[in-house]
């Protein structure tokens, strides 16, 4: 949706939290296995965060399927009512951009962020594998800590 023009938008409702589920079930048919942790209050998230959040998984475990399956996944989303955590590592050998069209998945991820005064970090893992964290504050305001 950064990118692309608003008459050309698909009109349906935003993702939900509960459709991360359907986007580990589909990693897992693509061959990488999928560990999946949610912790989020009962009252949930902000609409634009949990767009966000689903945006950044969903990017996320594209780049697992396409860079490095078969591999294992973890991807964890936690919140307190200070930020949204979102963590999202793979074991995979090949490294991210080794195969495939390079697309702007990484900066989108980077912008949405950045969009909700958050942060966000993605590289290589020193073992092994690659790794996505993101930090998003619940009231949109970056804190320096």
């Amino acid at each position: 949706m950064l990118r692309t023009d608003a008459a050309d938008a698909p009109l349906r409702p935003a993702p939900e939290l509960d459709a991360l589920d359907r986007l580990a079930d589909q990693a897992r048919q693509a061959g990488v296995e999928v560990e999946l942790s949610v912790r989020v209050p009962e009252a949930g998230l902000p609409a634009g965060i949990a767009l966000a959040v689903h945006r950044i998984v969903q990017e996320s475990l594209t780049n697992a399927v396409r860079h490095a399956a078969p591999a294992r996944c973890r991807v964890t989303v936690e919140a307190d009512p200070r930020e949204v955590r979102i963590d999202v590592t793979d074991d995979g050998t090949r490294g991210a951009g080794t195969e495939g069209p390079r697309g702007h998945g990484l900066v989108g991820m980077r912008e949405r962020a950045v969009m909700h005064g958050g942060t966000f970090r993605a590289g290589p893992r020193p073992g092994g594998g690659f790794a996505v964290s993101a930090r998003l504050p619940q009231d949109g305001v970056r804190r320096t800590a």
